[in-house]
């Protein structure tokens, strides 16, 4: 048994000592490659775990007050069944209590739900823009902010200094733009441009103000011409008053000058209303 052992050993040793440099190189690099690709699923899983846990800490607590609620209902009909006697008008007010009741149940109900399809939509609009737009891209950044879904894109990709003339090398990136919005007829997309502190006054524009809606206007224009549908697009300028940050180099000022496209589904005036709802609720019961 020894004697095969060494014999195995022996093969091993004399096969490994076959293994060229160049091939031992080349599986150095294709373990490296795999390595990156894994660490870059493990962020992305993260992201989506993390998110993941946020919407169901919203639903937990809506979960929580709907038990309290019901809890209230129960007791209140285990009151109303203590009594003996009513009169018809007490009787009235306990029918319209109780109706009051499951009316707020069915409201808090329908808010978590809301809230549930809210995040899942705006997890998958994020997944979508950043395989579409180009997650790789270090000029192209997919972000939420607030439950709403922004593109920014860095001034460079889009316009010469100065200009609002949309660049050629733009229209690529504002292809995929629109492709995204195409495929969300329930979504409107805000347009909104931003500048840097740097006062412009050039032809018939003015001050940075006319600059940044004059961009978002271009772009709009270019994103109709890519039959993406106008109803859906809404111009704005926001001139150099949100910056990224200090406009005290020409790197940070480069990095203020940009374009976001704010992702908006029309369906958060449902949402909204539903939430106002429910604070009248709360505020009533205090």
């Amino acid at each position: 048994m020894k004697k095969i052992l060494l014999l195995s050993v022996s093969a091993m040793l004399l096969l490994s000592s076959c293994v060229s440099k160049k091939l031992y190189t080349d599986l150095q690099a294709k373990q490296k490659e795999t390595q990156d690709l894994l660490n870059s699923a493990t962020v992305k899983l993260n992201t989506c775990l993390s998110d993941v846990a946020a919407s169901n800490a919203r639903v937990e607590a809506m979960r929580e007050q709907l038990t309290d609620m019901r809890k209230s209902n129960d007791a209140l009909i285990k009151s109303s069944q203590d009594l003996t006697e009513l009169t018809s008008k007490g009787a009235t007010n306990l029918e319209k209590s109780l109706e009051s009741l499951q009316e707020r149940d069915l409201k808090i109900t329908r808010l978590q739900d809301a809230i549930s399809r809210k995040d899942s939509v705006t997890l998958a609009l994020v997944t979508s823009l950043k395989r579409e737009v180009g997650i790789n891209d270090p000029d192209i950044e997919v972000s939420v902010e607030k439950g709403v879904v922004f593109i920014s894109i860095a001034d460079k990709l889009l316009f010469q200094s100065g200009s609002y003339n949309v660049s050629s090398r733009a229209k690529d990136v504002l292809a995929k733009v629109a492709k995204v919005i195409n495929s969300k007829p329930n979504f409107e997309a805000m347009i909104e441009g931003h500048t840097d502190s740097q006062s412009y006054n050039k032809g018939v524009l003015i001050d940075n103000w006319d600059l940044s809606v004059k961009r978002s206007t271009s772009i709009i224009r270019v994103l109709q011409s890519l039959d993406v549908n106008p109803s859906q697009l809404i111009a704005a300028g926001r001139s150099s008053y949100v910056p990224l940050a200090d406009n005290d180099t020409a790197a940070n000022r480069a990095k203020n000058r940009r374009t976001r496209v704010v992702i908006l589904p029309k369906i958060d005036q449902f949402y909204d209303m539903i939430e106002k709802e429910m604070k009248n609720l709360a505020a009533g019961n205090n």
